[in-house]
């Protein structure tokens, strides 16, 4: 499978976990010239940006620790430019992370949302 491929099995299978989770996906892959986000959705009155991140080994760590302060930089950056294009979106917002891990066969072996990873 190739890493475009890989990604975009991950996002799916991330956004049914949000949405069995409560969260109402409005959009996918929004790409600016600042960056991409791959999930933008809304819970409970609060927009909320989140990054996919999924990984088939621990070779590179875990999936999370690859959020660091440019990723989420290019994520608010990203979150700003796409709230101005959409008025009348929630007033609250946060950056969610979903972490995968698979085991052989593309088996989930954790799926955990870490929530609000830098503050607005």
């Amino acid at each position: 499978m190739s890493k475009t491929s890989t990604g975009k099995f991950a996002e799916d299978l991330a956004s049914k976990f949000l949405t069995k989770k409560g969260y109402k996906v409005i959009a996918r892959n929004f790409h600016s010239r600042f960056g991409e986000i791959d999930i933008v959705a809304s819970k409970e009155d609060c927009l909320v940006f989140v990054e996919v991140k999924a990984r088939w080994s621990a070779e590179f760590g875990l999936p999370e620790e690859a959020v660091g302060k440019r990723k989420l930089s290019s994520i608010i950056k990203t979150a700003e430019y796409f709230r101005a294009l959409h008025p009348g979106l929630p007033e609250s917002e946060r950056i969610d992370v979903v972490a995968m891990e698979f085991a052989a066969e593309n088996k989930v072996k954790r799926v955990e949302i870490l929530e609000n990873v830098s503050e607005f």
